[in-house]
């Protein structure tokens, strides 16, 4: 939910910004394979800046105004997904998109 929450937020505030033609978008893909389950979340909002890129699973980090958030919504997400064994990576373009997949694995 908090990356979904995070996703929905970006969108929101890259359309107030009203560029002609941006449609906010968000999509979700799984894939199976041999050995685990990705699940891919993709938004075409703001993205994430190269300065913020390596803190954003950190507790406490935030990029949001204060009272908006309090900077544990990825570093839960990423406490959670790796009891579980997973990897949560991320990929993003500042300005045009943010994607994160999730991996878990299974027997």
């Amino acid at each position: 939910m908090n990356i979904y929450n995070n996703a929905f937020y970006s969108l929101n505030e890259k359309a107030k910004k009203q560029i002609p033609g941006y449609k906010p978008e968000i999509t979700v893909t799984t894939k199976r394979e041999v050995d685990k389950v990705i699940i891919t979340i993709r938004d075409n909002g703001l993205g994430i800046s190269k300065k913020s890129i390596d803190k954003i699973f950190q507790p406490f980090f935030t990029t949001k105004p204060t009272g908006l958030g309090t900077g544990l919504g990825l570093s839960l997400s990423y406490d959670i997904i790796k009891a579980h064994e997973g990897e949560l990576k991320v990929e993003s373009a500042e300005g045009e998109f943010a994607e994160f997949i999730v991996e878990l694995g299974y027997e």
